[in-house]
């Protein structure tokens, strides 16, 4: 027992003493800085980092980094790296102006593509691509209602329509900063309903009929709608705040709504869109009577409608009113499945019918 007692004392001296040893006296940096801009941007030198764990100490792991002793390049030789990047990338054309444009260094393999356009120019856009750019149908009827007939359908009727007066009240006729907060609600129906049936097929192990893909399809489309008028109406800090509280309350009370019956839930967005379609064409009004300058178009309205290079926001409404349109006969027939009692996926989902 004496010898074991001893023992550990003297173990314990030994450790005390020789703890600052345990690590590597090398230095070592913390994760923020070694994950900083100069680190990350830079391949030669984000490769010469390895991790590696240190052992436990009072129950909290630090992370240690030791470099691998690389040379460390001369001012000539990174000269000449930098001349081969820009020679690489296509000078100021692909680079950005004559910036000093860095791309973003992934160990995964993951590197963003580049897209140009189709005179060679550089895609900018990175919220939506080439191949998800197309022409509105301006053929539709914009004059199509669907008369209630249900208690449901009364009740998804009504339930917009009070939606409507405080609305009206609050914007007035500043149908920019009104077409903004539209947007921000009307993308919210196609999101939670994706979200629900895809939920719902993976629980219930079968297809979806190709619905899920043509609501989510249906909620990009609407926040396309709002970058959009995000470039044409600039929100005040009230406004913004308005949008958050409305967006909070309609996103739970939709979901919850969507749960007890997504026949109501889809007439509901269908009128929601029928009161859109009203909404931008009294827009129209104003510009064509000069209440509202009719401005060029925004770049990104030009590229993902397919607009000429002179479109103005007249022409932008007149596109977003025919996607409202388009929405509105989406949910309408999606609440004409359930009221046959059939689901969804029996019927084939109107995939790009924006």
């Amino acid at each position: 027992m004496m010898m074991t007692r001893g023992g550990a004392k003297a173990a314990k001296s030994l450790l005390t003493a020789a703890r600052p040893r345990l690590f590597s006296t090398i230095r070592t940096i913390s994760s923020h800085e070694a994950l900083s801009a100069s680190h990350l941007l830079k391949p030669d030198v984000a490769s010469s980092w390895i991790w590696t764990r240190a052992p436990t100490i009072g129950g909290m792991r630090f992370a240690s980094t030791i470099t691998l002793g690389e040379k460390t390049p001369t001012k000539e030789e990174d000269a000449n790296q930098k001349k081969t990047e820009k020679e690489s990338t296509g000078g100021d054309a692909a680079g950005g102006n004559n910036k000093e444009d860095k791309g973003i260094a992934s160990y995964w393999g993951v590197e963003p593509n580049k897209i140009t356009k189709e005179d060679g120019s550089e895609w900018k856009w990175n919220c939506f691509r080439p191949w998800e750019t197309y022409n509105a149908d301006l053929t539709i009827d914009l004059k199509k209602h669907h008369v209630p007939t249900t208690f449901l359908d009364r009740l998804a009727y009504w339930t917009v329509k009070s939606l409507r007066w405080p609305t009206d009240l609050f914007f007035q006729r500043r149908y920019g900063c009104r077409a903004m907060m539209l947007e921000t609600v009307a993308a919210v129906p196609g999101m939670v309903g994706g979200m629900l049936l895809h939920c719902k097929s993976l629980r219930r192990f079968e297809q979806s009929g190709g619905w899920i893909k043509a609501l989510l399809e249906e909620a990009e489309n609407e926040r396309m709608h709002l970058m959009t008028f995000m470039e044409v109406a600039k929100p005040k800090w009230y406004e913004r705040a308005l949008v958050i509280t409305v967006q909070g309350v309609f996103f739970n009370a939709y979901f919850l709504g969507y749960l007890i019956s997504p026949k109501f839930a889809h007439r509901m967005v269908g009128y929601l869109e029928e009161e859109a379609i009203h909404s931008y064409t009294e827009f129209l009004k104003e510009l064509d009577k000069g209440n509202i300058e009719n401005v060029p178009a925004p770049a990104i309205a030009i590229d993902y409608w397919r607009l000429p290079a002179d479109a103005t926001l007249r022409d932008v409404v007149i596109v977003v009113r025919a996607d409202e349109a388009h929405h509105r006969d989406v949910n309408h027939f999606a609440s004409d499945i359930h009221y046959q009692g059939r689901e969804l996926k029996e019927a084939p989902a109107p995939i790009g019918y924006h």
